[in-house]
């Protein structure tokens, strides 16, 4: 495994330096740059925080729900295609040189899927703000009362797109049949293990066999930050049995907190990374697809220490 950085924090900076020193920034990091030309700051937020008339200033939307998903797609949140993904970013004025900062209203939740998508199609100058709008609040940093929004010129953002960072059910099967993989699904225990129902109608309750769960919300402290990068591979041993599987795979119920995985696991320094699009969603329609029920082997042992 490679040694990840963490959040970089702090104003001491040399001037111009402005790449993300790793996937995650703290709120010192982007306060310190904020305004200089060629930072993009992205409002990923969903759902109660999707359009709230409070933003980072100058923040831009990075609208899941809206233009930066593929509606005539069966399964909610399902990347666009590249030339709509590319025309919906030119949109927000995005440049092949700009350096992008993306949060949410909810601390890391689905500012992880944009940070996700904008790696599966080639943009790698880009970083999560750690903690989000309430880390960023908190700091007593400004805030203006408005929508995220944009209203200048086109940008020239070029899409050069990784497929493999974005998978289908067929490469989910695979690595549920893969000793050297494995698949983990980011919803709650209950919905895993099928005791709580599905928020979304006419979905199967269970899991994949041969999934592990590891919900996203593990991952995170309690104030809303990821947790220090010792504490996210253990996170991810505990979820994977104590293996080092070569190849880790991503669900969850739609595709978007699966990506909160892939970013503590970049973090903790695994490599060969991938998220389900379909996730749950896909998988848990009614079809031939196997689903179980039940927490997964050893689930008591790590959830009593």
């Amino acid at each position: 495994m490679t040694t990840p950085q963490g959040p970089v924090e702090g104003p001491d900076v040399p001037d111009g330096y402005d790449v993300p020193d790793g996937p995650l920034v703290g709120e010192g990091w982007l306060a310190a740059r904020l305004g200089r030309p060629g930072l993009v700051v992205f409002d990923a937020s969903v759902g109660a925080h999707r359009g709230a008339a409070r933003r980072i200033p100058g923040a831009r939307p990075f609208d899941l729900d809206g233009a930066l998903s593929d509606h005539t797609a069966p399964a909610p949140h399902t990347m666009p295609g590249t030339a709509d993904l590319t025309a919906a970013l030119r949109g927000l004025g995005l440049h092949d040189t700009d350096t992008v900062v993306v949060y949410d209203g909810a601390g890391i939740h689905s500012s992880a899927r944009a940070w996700w998508m904008l790696r599966a199609v080639g943009f790698d100058r880009a970083a999560v703000l750690d903690g989000g709008l309430p880390a960023w609040e908190a700091a007593g940093r400004a805030v203006e009362s408005a929508a995220p929004a944009y209203g200048g010129p086109p940008g020239t953002f070029t899409a050069r797109p990784r497929p493999g960072l974005l998978v289908d059910g067929d490469d989910i099967a695979a690595a549920l049949a893969d000793p050297a993989a494995a698949v983990l699904d980011a919803r709650s225990r209950g919905r895993f293990a099928g005791t709580e129902p599905e928020p979304r109608p006419g979905l199967r309750a269970g899991h994949m066999p041969g999934a592990r769960n590891l919900p996203f919300t593990e991952l995170r402290r309690p104030d809303g930050r990821m947790r220090p990068v010792p504490e996210l591979r253990a996170a991810f041993r505990a979820a994977t049995g104590g293996a080092e599987p070569q190849r880790l795979r991503f669900s969850c119920g739609s595709g978007v907190t699966a990506c909160v995985l892939a970013l503590g696991a970049t973090l903790a320094g695994h490599l060969d990374l991938a998220v389900y699009d379909g996730s749950w969603s896909e998988w848990g329609l009614p079809s031939e697809l196997p689903v179980t029920t039940g927490p997964e082997p050893g689930a008591a042992r790590r959830a009593g220490g």
